[in-house]
């Protein structure tokens, strides 16, 4: 059974299945010798990965998803298409890693939530500031991770947050922040206030409730911090940052459909772009404000 590179991915997945099944009754009446498999399964690799031909959502296009806004660093002017801002670059080195030049990629807004809700993907991959965590990896698949993160507490300075040097010194304090988000989750697994940690739609909201009073910090990824306190709350500071929970880093990652024939590909060119350093290069680059904070134990 032969279908076109472009065909839709439901129409090959259904024509797949039926091939493999076909293939099972072949090779239970004729096995093939065990000194070709691993010869066999490198060449169908090389094959499934070829570059600027993969089984994408379009054919010969690569479908990219991520939230609007798109947020400061890690996009550039709310335009994740201008290559500029961490994640924009980072999403056109894998493309081109993948084969796909800048015209080629297709950009869709999916809401943070939903890019890890489980359900089949109508993009190829989504990079939106996701972390990496097994109970995330029920639902979707992810690629190698492409940064390494810690979560920081943002407070306006005359708040009594701003003056915490300690996990213990916020357990008194109304925090919040973006619904779905780690940073979500560190509140509740970390600092474990008194007070119900307020959770917000957008990170957007939960800076206008900070800078109202209807918080007394919020918390957020490290280089979004430093992007808050320097461009967008300039009367709010970074009290600290948490440590890694586990002694492991905390690691975004492009999320794609759970069983993704592409999620190989994508790992390998993401690891591509590690070890050439190239992820290091674009992280100097757009991040490079993201120094050091107080770390908060």
């Amino acid at each position: 059974m032969h279908l076109a590179l472009g065909a839709p991915r439901a129409l090959r997945r259904a024509a797949s299945a039926a091939t493999v099944a076909l293939l099972a009754v072949a090779v239970g009446c004729a096995p093939q010798p065990e000194d070709n498999a691993s010869d066999n399964a490198s060449g169908s690799a090389q094959e499934t990965c070829a570059k600027g031909k993969l089984s994408t959502e379009t054919s010969g296009k690569l479908t990219i998803a991520t939230d609007k806004p798109a947020y400061e660093p890690w996009f550039k002017d709310d335009d994740p298409a201008n290559g500029k801002g961490f994640e924009s670059a980072v999403a056109y080195a894998v493309a081109q890693q993948l084969g796909y030049d800048k015209a080629d990629v297709v950009w869709q807004t999916v809401p943070f939530n939903k890019a890890f809700a489980p359900g089949e993907k109508t993009f190829d991959f989504d990079i939106n500031q996701v972390s990496i965590s097994d109970e995330r990896k029920k639902a979707v698949d992810f690629s190698s991770g492409y940064y390494d993160v810690r979560q920081a507490v943002v407070a306006l300075k005359d708040s009594k947050a701003a003056k915490a040097t300690s996990i213990a010194d916020l357990k008194d304090t109304k925090l919040g922040a973006q619904v779905g988000t780690t940073s979500l989750d560190y509140i509740s697994d970390v600092v474990k206030p008194k007070q119900e940690a307020a959770a917000f739609a957008k990170n957007d909201q939960a800076k206008s409730a900070l800078k109202n009073g209807q918080v007394d910090a919020i918390v957020v990824d490290l280089p979004t911090a430093f992007y808050i306190t320097g461009a967008e709350v300039t009367d709010a500071r970074i009290v600290g940052q948490f440590e890694n929970q586990g002694g492991t880093p905390e690691q975004f990652g492009l999320v794609l459909d759970k069983g993704s024939a592409l999620t190989s590909c994508v790992t390998d060119a993401v690891d591509a772009l590690r070890e050439d350093k190239t992820l290091a290069k674009i992280e100097k680059q757009w991040l490079s404000d993201a120094v050091d904070a107080p770390v908060l134990k």
